[in-house]
């Protein structure tokens, strides 16, 4: 995936709210090397040479609480030099919530509270990935 990413390449989604390149590769690293069952399926809905717009399901255990996760996302892309030079997912971070953090996720999922504590603990991952690379 690192390969895909423009050295200026930007990402967000709502764990993540803003990488540059850097971060999207640790990121794509850390998710690619730390789970054991990650299985994606994509459907391309837009393409242009300027970019295009993907829909894809991830489905994982959540390593934090292993519990089993179907995150729903629609993906848009935009293209410099033939790379991505910026990555914007969208997903239901509620309904994320509720299924990788069982019932305190899905009672509260929707606060601020846990969308800020989801961030930094995803935050605290990276950057330990990050400092523990091969």
């Amino acid at each position: 995936m690192a390969t895909c990413y423009h050295p200026d390449a930007h990402f967000r989604d709502p764990v993540f709210p803003n990488l540059d390149a850097k971060w999207v590769c640790a990121m794509w690293r850390m998710l690619l090397t730390s789970g054991t069952d990650l299985r994606l399926e994509f459907k391309v809905l837009e393409e242009t040479v300027e970019g295009g717009k993907v829909h894809w399901d991830a489905y994982y255990t959540f390593s934090r609480t292993g519990r089993k996760v179907h995150n729903s996302i629609d993906a848009r892309f935009i293209f410099k030099d033939g790379l991505i030079i910026l990555h914007e997912d969208r997903f239901d971070l509620w309904k994320w919530s509720g299924q990788a953090l069982g019932f305190p996720g899905w009672l509260l999922g929707w606060t601020p509270v846990i969308r800020n504590r989801v961030r930094s603990m995803a935050a605290a991952s990276l950057h330990r990935s990050m400092t523990t690379k091969a």
